[in-house]
């Protein structure tokens, strides 16, 4: 929206003035003026003319003065606030008037009431649409109540310029705007954060709306809501607005993608398109708008790459593509071409390589976002950049040094954000130099050395982001000696030395101040100080610093709304003047050593952390706004008080878990409806699940009330909506069967049941929920078969499955086993914690916890790993044969089939487990040998436990098999060899072929075996006919008789020299 283009009111310029004398001169001529008297005269006007003296050519028409008065009578504006009706007077020429434009006959051809408070109705019968001559009207930025625009405004035909955008207006535009064919500029948008009303163009549309519009120009429409496809308004505007320049039409609801016909508007010079949902290409043909000066396209949904040529258009004066997360593209060199380009914005696309150096040509360029994208490569120089003001180039994959930039010839230079890039080595003191630099972010790199000390230039730096890199050393005191530093930040680095509190009493400005996690000690003199020389301070960070007392400064500290104190040593009570800081927000005093009983927490907290020290006593009352409240691993006793919690109207997250509680649940806990996540874990408590816990679902995220004493049957009562994301209900005496509501939780994707007393089926129902990424039933009654039947689409997220010590039957069900897709390799690029935002815009989650089986141990998983898979089936009553598909499962870690009753060989194919770490298929009747696949295959295999089958033949005692000692194969009588005290009389075994040579040979019949034809002379006619005229057996003789020769004579295997050098060879690789 452009308020600036309305046209000034008329001056008399000097031409002007002379064409009135010499017209006064031409109607008296009788008159004798001396001509220095006319040189004189002529000097006088141009000297009005150049001081700004407006001369109005003539009085103002009565019926227009009276028009205006009429039309003030009828508005109703503030008189503080006006600035022009305010000052119409009757009595007074009405173009002299503030605001008022006429003709040389004395019409009002302008009318400017921009921003003069103006509010109530304008009806079609006002005095305005009486003005016929008006030929530009301005009414922007004002607070008309009117439902909609009057129509009336259709007969003021001679209007070029209106304007009533943020006027006040809603609803849709009228038709009649359409009769107005002689604009060249219209704005009727809207300030989306000034206004709650909305303009629409539905009925008629746009091309109707614009069909009469082909003198125009500029076209503002901001925030109407037009709701039409790319074809339809693409069309409507090529098709009647041939001479458009300026076209605005952001968050107006237009899709894409763009039609054709929009080349056409060849005169474009400024396009912008922000917040529409295009969720298309930008297209080649963009770059044939060569007077095109501003192209702003933010957050269109844009896609695909972004034509190089676009980047060539050489009047280019503004570029925004920012916050288009799939549009990709590369900057090519010739954007150093853009010699006029002064603000480019790409932040928060996919563009991907390098900087180019050409940028350095950018002369003119003031401002520059790339941040959020995957640039990588060094950082050019933009030296020669002197109006620079902004460099944003955070959040990319730069790497590189910084010091080769020439930071001294940006002497504008405001702000350089190179935050979250993989950027290395020291950091140059020039940017300290810099005299307008207001912020210095960068943070989260590899920066390392130490930072030396520098010279103070200027105090106009107020923010200072070292945090999350590789300095050391001491701190520097010119640090400290940036007078006008208010956000300072040096945390997660290895800094070293000692560190003086009493120094940021020099920085007066100081408000947040992070010093977190790093080696230097922290000393505090309370003599040498006052507490009131302090700055105020509103964010304090000293997390992980070794603290044993809590800071006596921070007593006065009135405007404190964050302290993280965490990780220290602080022992004792929590002193009473922390609950009198009555701004405090945030408090986090976890993983220290604080006792003693809660008093009364101060009301206006909203995030309170405790957990993780020695806290005893009764729950206090928590405070009311609090949103995030965790209390978890202290020793608070007894019950919980239905009062504690009844006032919780906005917490998301409640943590009661490892400490002492007892007694049942209590209801009120239900009275916070906007509750995320409870979690109550580890106490005592007994009873039922409250009932209004599962109608929770629907808002509910997280229920973890694993391993308490909790009784009942789990009630059907799960919401339709439910947004459960992790259902913990482990280590409890729950009855019952598994409710089939539970099936309405599709965003599942923890679900733990394990040691309950529940008697059920497998829950075949929950198998749609795709979602699911752990299910735990260990430890129950369960029966029945597992196989669910129907398309193998089961769980394809599924990472762990536990349904141990159960009564299951049946064979496993390969089809479902195949339908694991999380389990395959092509999981492995998946590198996340299974967590769940708990504040937007803060990096504080909830992580799951679970126990899981695994190397013969029991493991408490805090931080679950999407890459994490475990399959523990054992403890049943399954038989069958081990299924083949179990093979695929490329990425499991865990695997536990022991205690069934499975039958058949081990199939070879489970040597492409690779990543297996345990193997577990012990007490089942499993047969034939170890495949030799395995000790080839398996070589990150830490646990083995095959005992107790029926396996027979050598154990392959090589490679990561050589380690497993004799109690991973004892009950297996037919097995030989080491580690187990018993030799192989029979075939020594060859080294192993891999699983892919086995398979890619099956079917082949291999002649490479020496053999002795004993008994020439008998066999010749027994054997040696039938070899040569009968292929059969032919086939038989040598499959079976050299087998027999072998044994007879073990020397005769050539490969037993191969098979000790090999297991030589492994055993120096492993010591």
């Amino acid at each position: 929206m452009f308020i600036g283009l309305y046209p000034p009111e008329p001056t008399i310029t000097f031409f002007t003035l002379q064409f009135l004398i010499v017209r006064v001169y031409l109607i008296q001529p009788t008159m004798k003026i001396p001509f220095f008297s006319w040189l004189y005269l002529i000097t006088i006007c141009s000297l009005f003319a150049n001081f700004g003296i407006f001369v109005v050519s003539d009085q103002c028409l009565h019926d227009q003065r009276d028009l205006l008065i009429g039309l003030k009578n009828s508005l109703k504006f503030s008189s503080t606030l006006s600035t022009k009706l305010v000052h119409w007077n009757k009595s007074q020429n009405c173009c002299l008037w503030k605001g008022v434009t006429c003709s040389e006959e004395g019409r009002v051809i302008g009318l400017n009431l921009f921003n003069e408070s103006i509010s109530g109705s304008l009806h079609n019968s006002s005095s305005l649409f009486s003005l016929q001559y008006l030929e530009n009207l301005n009414l922007a930025y004002n607070k008309l109540s009117s439902p909609l625009i009057p129509s009336q405004f259709g007969n003021l035909t001679n209007l070029i310029y209106l304007n009533l955008s943020n006027a006040g207006f809603a609803g849709q535009i009228p038709i009649e705007i359409s009769n107005l064919s002689r604009l060249v500029t219209l704005d009727l948008s809207i300030d989306i954060f000034l206004s709650d009303s909305m303009l629409k163009i539905e009925k008629p549309n746009l091309a109707t709306l614009v069909q009469n519009f082909g003198k125009l120009e500029e076209l503002y429409l901001d925030a109407v809501n037009i709701s039409a496809p790319g074809n339809e308004w693409c069309q409507a505007l090529s098709s009647s607005t041939p001479n458009l320049r300026a076209l605005s039409m952001s968050d107006c609801y237009l899709s894409g993608p763009f039609d054709p016909s929009f080349s056409e508007l060849q005169s474009l010079s400024i396009i912008r398109l922000d917040g529409n949902p295009l969720n298309a290409p930008v297209p080649e043909f963009f770059a044939n708008f060569i007077n095109l000066t501003s192209l702003n396209l933010v957050d269109c949904g844009l896609n695909g790459t972004y034509p190089e040529s676009v980047f060539q258009i050489l009047t280019l004066q503004t570029l925004d593509l920012s916050k288009n997360e799939l549009l990709q593209g590369a900057l090519p060199d010739a954007i150093g071409n853009l010699t006029m380009l002064s603000r480019l914005d790409l932040s928060n696309c996919n563009f991907s390589g390098s900087i180019p150096n050409s940028m350095a040509n950018l002369v003119q360029l003031v401002y520059l976002d790339m941040s959020i994208n995957s640039f990588t490569g060094p950082i050019p120089s933009f030296s020669m950049a002197k109006n620079l003001t902004q460099i944003d180039l955070s959040h990319n994959k730069l790497t590189g040094q910084i010091t080769s930039t020439h930071w001294n010839d940006l002497p504008n230079l405001v702000n350089l954000h190179l935050s979250s890039n993989s950027l290395g080595g020291s950091i140059p003191v020039s940017l300290f130099s810099l005299p307008l630099l207001q912020k210095l972010e960068l943070s989260d790199n590899h920066f390392s050395g130490q930072l030396n000390y520098f010279y103070v230039s200027s105090y106009l730096l107020d923010t200072l982001d070292l945090s999350s890199n590789n300095l050391e050393g001491p701190i520097p005191m010119s640090v400290f000696e940036l007078r006008g530093l208010e956000i300072l930040s040096l945390s997660s680095n290895n800094f070293s030395g000692s560190l003086q509190l009493n120094n940021i009493q020099q920085l007066r400005n100081l408000s947040n101040l992070d010093l977190s996690h790093n080696s230097f000690s922290i000393e505090y003199n309370e003599t040498n100080s006052s507490l009131s020389s302090f700055p105020q301070i509103a964010i304090l960070r000293l997390a992980s610093r070794n603290l044993q007392t809590f800071p006596e400064f921070l007593r006065n500290q009135s405007k404190l709304m964050t302290l993280d104190l965490s990780i220290n040593q602080i022992p004792g009570e929590i002193p009473n003047w922390i609950w009198n800081l009555t701004n405090l927000l945030y408090l986090n005093l976890s993983y220290n050593l604080l006792e003693g009983p809660l008093h009364k927490l101060p009301s206006t907290l909203t995030i309170l952390d405790l957990h993780s020290n020695q806290l005893q006593g009764q729950l206090p009352t928590l405070p009311p706004s609090a949103v995030y409240l965790d209390l978890s691993r202290n020793n608070f006793s007894s019950f919980i008080p239905a009062g504690v919690v009844s006032s919780l109207s906005d917490a998301f997250l409640l943590s009661l878990s490892k400490n002492k509680l007892s007694g049942s649940i209590p209801v009120s806990i239900c009275r916070a409806k906007l509750l995320g996540v409870l979690d109550l874990s580890d106490n005592l408590l007994s009873g039922i699940i409250p009932q209004c816990f599962y109608e929770m679902s629907d808002t509910l995220m997280v229920m973890d009330v694993r391993r308490n004493r909790l009784s009942g049957n789990i009630s059907d009562s799960f919401s339709v909506n439910c947004y459960l994301q992790t259902l913990n209900l482990n280590g409890n005496l729950l009855e019952g069967v598994v409710p089939k509501s539970l099936g309405n939780c599709k965003y599942l994707e923890v679900l733990d049941l394990g040691n309950n007393k529940i008697k059920d089926a497998f829950p075949c129902n929950l198998n749609k929920i795709s979602s699911l990424r752990i299910l735990i039933l260990r430890s129950n009654k369960f029966y029945g078969s597992i196989d669910c039947g129907g398309p193998n689409d089961t769980w394809p997220m599924l990472q762990i499955i536990d349904l141990a010590s159960n009564n299951f039957t049946g064979w496993l069900p390969g089809e479902s086993l195949s339908s694991w897709k999380a389990m395959t390799d092509d999981a492995q690029s998946q590198f996340e914690y299974l967590q769940v935002g708990i504040l937007e815009f803060s990096d504080i989650y909830y992580q799951d916890v679970i126990t899981v089986t695994g190397k013969g141990l029991d493991m408490e998983l805090v931080k679950i790993l999407t890459l994490f898979t475990s399959i523990d089936l054992s403890c049943n009553n399954l038989d069958g044969p081990i299924p083949e598909e179990l093979g695929a499962l490329k990425s499991l870690l865990f695997l536990n089939l022991s205690h069934n009753a499975l039958t058949g060989h081990i199939p070879p194919i489970l040597g492409n487990l690779t990543q297996l770490e345990s193997l577990d298929l012990s007490s089942n009747k499993l047969t034939g040998e170890i495949p030799m696949q395995f000790a080839d295959g398996l070589t990150f295999l830490a646990v083995l436990n095959l005992s107790f089958n029926q396996l027979v033949g050598p154990i392959p005692f090589f490679k990561q098999f050589a380690t497993f000692l004799d109690t991973s194969y004892e009950g297996n009588k037919g097995l030989c060899g080491n580690p187990l005290n018993k030799n192989c009389a029979l075939e020594p075994r060859l080294p192993p072929s891999t699983f892919q040579e086995t398979h890619s040979n099956s079917g082949e019949i291999h002649l490479n075996f020496p053999s002795v034809e004993l008994g020439f002379i008998f066999g010749f006619g027994i054997v040696i006919g039938p070899l040569m005229f009968w292929k059969r057996w032919s086939r038989w003789y040598f499959k079976h008789v050299d087998d027999i020769l072998i044994r007879i004579f073990p020397q005769l295997n050539l490969g037993i020299k191969y098979r000790r050098r090999r297991a030589s060879i492994n055993q120096v690789r492993r010591h």
